[in-house]
């Protein structure tokens, strides 16, 4: 292997990143991205960095892309004309839901429309028991019916959910057979092969999706698969999972809604590597880019995982990274609300027409602008020159449309856009850790994303966050998350058994074959046997109780005598989690889940011993306004370019450090080092700790 490729597709740009495994180097790049066909933006960028570095297609030997294609499609309501079978008395499921409203006190908020409309939704004589065995047979006159019915009404996709089925598919299993018998050309989603979970509108919310994005995503994957090859790149190319871990584009094509957060999984993942690095266990991940900022945490080198998230509204019940959005990016609007009140995003202007500073018509202000306006984006360009700004441009979209209404000046109502949207991000941080239990100021802010540096300083000193670790290129770190993850799938069984010794055989007999499902998996993959790797995970609660815990396990603890230990590790995280536990409780096993790991070959960021610090000379300066401050103001700042620090160096803020895919502010009071990785480390309040 030569070179590796990975690709991050956002709303504004597509960032690629190019390794050389022989020589460590590492390359980026950035294009616009096309969000009428992703696609072309992917290639273009390949196409661009090989080029621009003298690199042959016939030398990449990895390719991998995280994507918005599933995402956008439920955003835009684009997704397949999908049908559903469901078990009879089941149809207005998908409506009824959990019988929560969206808004507690809002009466007047509309549910989320459903992807699939009430008239596709046909029933199915069949009923099994709760404990999986047959109530009443799969009729087959009933069934041939529906499905016709569902051809005549021209749908592409047909999910199929009955009761029980996750206990016995049997059912699920003859549906699906008759389907491709009756109508090969549609698309069919199973919930025995999507989630064999229970929780019954969840399940099926699920599957609903997974159909409606599939025919979507398997037009997206043939196409990009097509581009690959005429561009005679040698290999197939891998798609980023929600879960944080890699899986080939036929696979990705059979479960869709695995891909739901594909692009900000990358990044997590990259600063999970990271952490492993640099020894900063504890971190919160910021990725700022054009359309939002996405936020996780990472505990101990691990990402936090959920089990089960609103993906637009709808519960996708698969493994997700525990990521938290919001409407915050560079190219996210400022506007007054009907009272007059600031307020920045969540609507974007995207790569087109994009903020008004970058010329291509855009006339709304936008968070883009207002730091162009207070000198802190390099008016003779960004993106290492190819893209100018016209601040004038800014000055005039946030007179029009925020001054003029207001009575602010110009320079107020520039500092009101990024104190509103700071104050966004700061309740979007607190959300994922004071909300949960956990201290920033015990963790390392990550800030990557185009926008991230420049707004890490003041999101960290709000929340006392002592430190802000900046990766070499954090404009294309996503992309580069992808060259340093591993195959994996997760499968999950449903069963409800007492938690005592005499249930271990079953527990055993179900890992086993969920591990032989992740061996097939990992087969089909190329993964060779001692590069392959299981994590089993037991999920547990107190009888009665609608929440549970995933505990994660070791085989050698399924015994008899294992009990006791795992269920004493489930009163500890009771009581992290909840703030109590009833030891006296009866608890139950419910979910089984198992990982299958296959490890891949990874970027390998090189350490560089430090040379000391040096006396580093600015390249240029210039007038930047501070708030963050005793005295706000405009400061002569210096400006660094990234490419001429290295390990050792030590700066004082006010600074501008500038480099292709980013810009990187460092407030007044604030001290930053470089270490051997050359990451960025930013001390918040201008001490250096001791680790």
């Amino acid at each position: 292997m030569r070179y590796m490729v990975g690709v991050d597709v956002g709303g504004t740009f597509t960032d690629v990143t190019l390794v050389d495994t022989r020589s460590g180097e590492i390359l980026n790049h950035k294009v616009p991205s096309t969000p009428d066909d992703p696609s072309r933006a992917i290639m273009n960028g390949v196409e661009q960095i090989l080029e621009l570095n003298g690199v042959s297609v016939s030398e990449v030997r990895y390719l991998a892309h995280g994507t918005t294609v599933a995402t956008n499609s439920l955003i835009e309501r684009k997704g397949a004309l999908t049908g559903l079978l469901v078990t009879e008395g089941f149809r207005d499921l998908l409506e009824i839901g959990r019988q929560t409203r969206p808004g507690l006190y809002d009466f007047f908020k509309e549910k989320p429309e459903q992807v699939i409309p009430g008239h596709l939704r046909l029933e199915v004589d069949e009923r099994l028991y709760a404990d999986g065995s047959v109530r009443k047979p799969l009729d087959p006159d009933r069934l041939r019916e529906a499905i016709e019915r569902l051809k005549q009404e021209g749908v592409q996709a047909i999910a199929v959910c009955f009761l029980f089925s996750y206990l016995n598919p049997e059912h699920e299993k003859q549906a699906v057979e008759e389907i491709r018998r009756q109508f090969p050309e549609a698309y069919v989603s199973a919930s025995h092969q999507v989630v064999p979970e229970f929780r019954e509108y969840a399940r099926l919310s699920t599957t609903a999706l997974n159909a409606y994005l599939g025919p979507v995503m398997q037009r997206y994957m043939e196409n990009f698969q097509q581009s690959v090859r005429k561009a005679g790149i040698p290999v197939d190319p891998y798609i980023t999972q929600s879960n944080g871990g890699i899986i080939s584009i036929q696979e990705s094509v059979s479960n869709p809604v695995r891909t739901a957060v594909s692009g900000p999984a990358a990044g997590v993942v990259a600063a999970s590597h990271l952490a492993e690095l640099t020894g900063y266990k504890n971190m919160i991940t910021f990725d700022m880019g054009g359309t939002s900022a996405d936020f996780s945490l990472i505990e101990n080198g691990e990402p936090k995982i959920s089990m089960e998230r609103e993906v637009e509204g709808f519960p996708a019940r698969i493994p997700m990274l525990d990521i938290h959005a919001c409407g915050a990016g560079g190219g996210s609007i400022a506007w007054l609300d009907a009272g007059g009140a600031l307020k920045v995003g969540p609507e974007s202007a995207g790569s087109m027409p994009g903020p008004a500073a970058y010329g291509r018509g855009g006339t709304r202000p936008t968070v883009t602008d207002a730091n162009a306006i207070l000198g802190r984006l390099n008016p003779d360009g960004i993106l290492g020159g190819r893209m100018t700004l016209d601040v004038e441009a800014s000055k005039r979209a946030v007179q029009e449309h925020l001054c003029v209404r207001t009575g602010l000046s110009l320079l107020e109502a520039t500092m009101g856009i990024l104190t509103v949207v700071n104050a966004n991000m700061t309740r979007a941080i607190r959300l994922i850790s004071v909300e949960k239990g956990y201290d920033p100021r015990e963790f390392t802010l990550v800030s990557f994303g185009g926008g991230g540096g420049l707004h890490c300083g003041a999101l960290a000193r709000e929340l006392g966050i002592p430190r802000i670790l900046v990766p070499p290129s954090p404009g294309t770190f996503c992309s580069l998350g992808l060259l340093v993850t591993d195959v994996r799938s997760d499968y999950v069984r449903s069963m409800l058994l007492e938690s005592t010794g005499g249930s271990m055989e079953t527990i055993r007999g179900l890992f086993s074959a969920m591990m032989r499902e992740g061996a097939a998996m990992l087969e089909k993959e190329g993964i060779p046997e001692p590069k392959r790797r299981y994590v089993l995970g037991l999920d547990l609660r107190f009888k009665g109780q609608n929440y549970e815990l995933t505990l994660p396990v070791e085989w050698s603890e399924l015994t008899d005598d294992g009990v006791q230990g795992i269920l004493t590790r489930f009163h500890e995280q009771h009581e992290k989690h909840y703030g109590y536990s009833n030891r006296s409780g009866v608890i139950e096993f419910v979910n089984y889940r198992v990982t299958a790991l296959g490890e891949l070959p990874k970027a390998a960021l090189r350490r560089t011993e430090e040379s000391g610090s040096r006396s580093v000379q600015p390249t240029s300066r210039r007038e930047v306004y501070f708030a963050e401050t005793d005295r706000p103001g405009y400061y002569d700042t210096p400006i660094y370019q990234r490419s001429e620090l290295v390990p050792g160096d030590r700066l004082a803020g006010p600074a501008i450090i500038e480099q292709m895919d980013s810009t990187i502010l460092i407030l007044p009071g604030q001290t930053a080092s470089v270490d051997p990785y050359r990451n960025l480390v930013i001390h918040t309040f201008g001490e250096e700790e001791q680790r």
